[in-house]
């Protein structure tokens, strides 16, 4: 598989374990080294920051997309190698989408699972066939995997979603599973 650019949806917060930091710093890094762009909601803080600071330290390529409402605000990285204002978050996270050929998803809130579901949503509805990389670092998404394995074996999933949705426990095993 050949990709090029990886869309990444991850918290703007930290988060308390020190596991999702050193993980984001090794993702960053193997972004870099395999030349594989950077795509992300273009943030300075949190894992966003962390991850962006890795990706440009290794001098890999970044790609931020950001709402006017967050530029406002002082939220963006200043240092990013191409930065996308746009008017909403909608048209945000349909501009990654777009310019992404697979989605790797990390810790984070509402904002993460929000992004997540949409584009699982989009998956499901053959909008895109992107496969979806979820980052499960210290068993952070254990409980998501499970109650989606509960919707597919209830009915309410069509398809066979692991095909699509692989939940790795290391930054290493995400590439390991896309090449």
């Amino acid at each position: 598989m050949n990709i090029e650019s990886i869309a990444v949806f991850c918290g703007s917060h930290t988060g308390n374990n020190p596991l999702f930091a050193k993980h984001v710093k090794e993702l960053g890094k193997l972004l870099s080294m395999l030349k594989v762009k950077l795509v992300y909601g273009g943030g300075h803080s949190g894992l966003m920051g962390i991850l962006a600071d890795a990706v440009l330290k290794h001098e890999g390529h970044i790609m931020g997309i950001m709402p006017q409402l967050l530029i406002e605000s002082e939220l963006q990285h200043k240092g990013l190698t191409e930065m996308a204002v746009v008017p909403d978050m909608h048209t945000r996270k349909k501009m990654m989408y777009e310019r992404c050929d697979a989605v790797i998803v990390l810790p984070g809130g509402f904002g993460t699972l929000d992004e997540l579901f949409e584009i699982l949503t989009w998956n499901q509805l053959k909008i895109h066939d992107k496969k979806i990389y979820i980052l499960n670092s210290d068993g952070f998404y254990n409980h998501l995997q499970k109650h989606i394995s509960h919707m597919h074996k209830e009915g309410f999933l069509i398809g066979e979603y692991a095909e699509k949705v692989f939940f790795c426990n290391s930054p290493a095993e995400i590439f390991n599973k896309i090449s």
